[in-house]
């Protein structure tokens, strides 16, 4: 498990959520990986705990759907499902394609500067191959978006589907053969609002996230026959 384990103890939170955020990031990336189980004893060990906020981590990861309880095994890493991630998108859809209606009718000249710079540093991010910094990149490029739509309430729910999304997001994110055409969807949309064209904008945003879906099945479905 290695490097999720390590610079992670924030000493100025309770233990019990240090060692969900540890949990939780790890399973997000990918380092916990489906169907994985989660061994108290082993975890304590690692994280140097008792087994109590341990314990009391995997419960919430559970009310989560992060975490699925398996009878006579305990808990495991939950799979990533087609009618999860369906769940999902078809919401993630319906907010950012409000997003980007709104932005294209409240963003401001500095935010246009901000989306740009977001725009060519994805650019960067995807050029380096890197997945943690493309995976960052995205999600700084998509946040101004939400920031730029000054609606607090959108904004929260998208920032709650966000953590849901993480998941997915690296699984799309390691089909390499996607980058160039992410890096072109994200240059359609920034242009659709630096414009102020939103059906141009809100079919990009769509376009965007059916591509998304198609990657993420086929990533999920090479998985599958790896393990086969």
């Amino acid at each position: 498990m290695g490097s999720m384990f390590q610079g992670d103890m924030d000493e100025y939170l309770p233990l019990r959520d240090v060692v969900f955020k540890t949990l939780r990031k790890g399973i997000l990336t990918g380092e916990l990986k489906p169907g994985e189980r989660l061994m108290e004893i082993h975890l304590a060990n690692k994280l140097g705990v008792s087994r109590t906020p341990i314990r009391e981590a995997i419960r919430k990861l559970e009310l989560e759907g992060l975490v699925t309880m398996i009878p006579r095994r305990g808990a495991e890493v939950a799979q990533i499902t087609r009618k999860s991630m369906q769940d999902v998108l078809e919401v993630r859809k319906v907010l950012d394609t409000l997003s980007v209606e709104l932005a294209c009718k409240r963003i401001s000249e500095e935010e246009k500067e901000q989306l740009g710079q977001a725009c060519e540093a994805f650019e960067q991010a995807v050029e380096s191959g890197d997945f943690g910094a493309i995976a960052k990149a995205d999600v700084a490029f998509h946040d101004i978006i939400v920031e730029a739509t000054g609606n607090m309430r959108l904004a929260q729910m998208v920032n709650n589907l966000a953590e849901q999304m993480y998941r997915y997001r690296f699984e799309y994110i390691k089909d390499v053969k996607m980058h160039s055409q992410l890096v072109q969807e994200h240059r359609e949309i920034y242009e659709g609002i630096l414009k102020g064209e939103t059906e141009r904008a809100k079919e990009a945003i769509d376009i965007h996230i059916d591509n998304q879906e198609k990657s993420i099945l086929q990533q999920i479905g090479m998985e599958k026959e790896k393990q086969a």
